[in-house]
């Protein structure tokens, strides 16, 4: 598969990850420590794109994402949470790469999208292994085997891995259906090829982090997922329950609670959500 070419000129702050996701288990490359990690990770830090949404640049560089993610209680999107977790397995030892994918979730069949999602390959034991912390409420809740045809239980949803047309297809089965989430090869990434992608989707215009509010995090019952003034909360053993939020104080109060997220600057927050029409009505 290859090795990550990529220089790391700013070692993560390994103490810094483990408090925030609550970890206290072995610091060995082994596929406990990866399958932990992961499920802490998605449990604990939430998918969010406050950053495009306010206009807010979004950096990739480690010292942010550290400042953003583990020092301030925020979370980000696939570039932002998978560039942190690519470096804090590549200083536990892991042989770690990242991949880029073109998203096929809600588009409609044959739609060629841009390679807009980060995703992580890991080599452990002669296996490859697929990493993910950055797909929003469809995120896998641990390591994937890179076999396609394989359908693998996971805490919370079942995947698999298809191959055809040159790509590998992820797909979670949803309400009993096979659906596909994005599709990817193995070519190397740089982190010019983040940058370029991450620059493009968190200010272009019409990108849906910038239009949109979103919001995600796992439980190990089930998921929460924002989409604009939607708050859905899925469950592993009963239907899933959804909720309109009716005032930008009732939106904020959910980030705030339901996600975890500390707001930067409510005010800013309620006069963009006005501003963008999150929730009809309020101008």
């Amino acid at each position: 598969m290859g090795s990550d070419s990529r220089s790391v000129p700013h070692a993560p702050d390994i103490e810094a990850y483990f408090s925030r996701i609550g970890y206290s288990g072995p610091r060995r490359a082994i596929l406990d420590t990866l399958q932990e990690l992961q499920f802490r990770h998605l449990c604990t830090i939430p998918f969010e794109n406050l950053s495009p949404f306010l206009g807010h640049p979004v950096r990739l560089d480690m010292p942010a994402l550290e400042a953003k993610i583990l020092h301030s209680r925020r979370g980000g999107y696939c570039f932002e949470q998978n560039m942190l977790v690519l470096q804090v397995l590549q200083a536990l030892g892991f042989s770690v790469r990242g991949l880029a994918a073109r998203v096929l979730w809600g588009q409609p069949e044959g739609t060629l999208t841009p390679r807009t999602h980060m995703l992580l390959c890991v080599e452990l034991d002669g296996k490859s292994w697929l990493v993910d912390v950055g797909f929003g409420g469809q995120t896998h809740t641990a390591p994937l085997l890179l076999e396609p045809g394989l359908v693998q239980t996971t805490p919370h949803e079942r995947y698999r891995v298809l191959h055809h047309g040159g790509y590998f297809h992820l797909q979670a089965e949803v309400l009993g259906q096979w659906r596909s989430l994005y599709c990817f090869d193995l070519s190397d990434q740089h982190d010019v090829d983040y940058e370029l992608a991450n620059y493009y989707v968190a200010t272009k215009p019409d990108s849906h982090f910038v239009t949109g509010l979103v919001a995600a995090r796992a439980r190990p019952g089930g998921r929460c997922a924002l989409s604009g003034n939607r708050l859905t909360r899925h469950y592993l053993d009963r239907p899933s329950e959804e909720r309109v939020l009716e005032t930008p104080d009732e939106l904020m109060d959910t980030l705030e609670t339901v996600f975890d997220i500390a707001i930067p600057d409510r005010a800013e927050l309620k006069a963009v959500i006005a501003r963008k029409g999150i929730i009809p009505g309020f101008r």
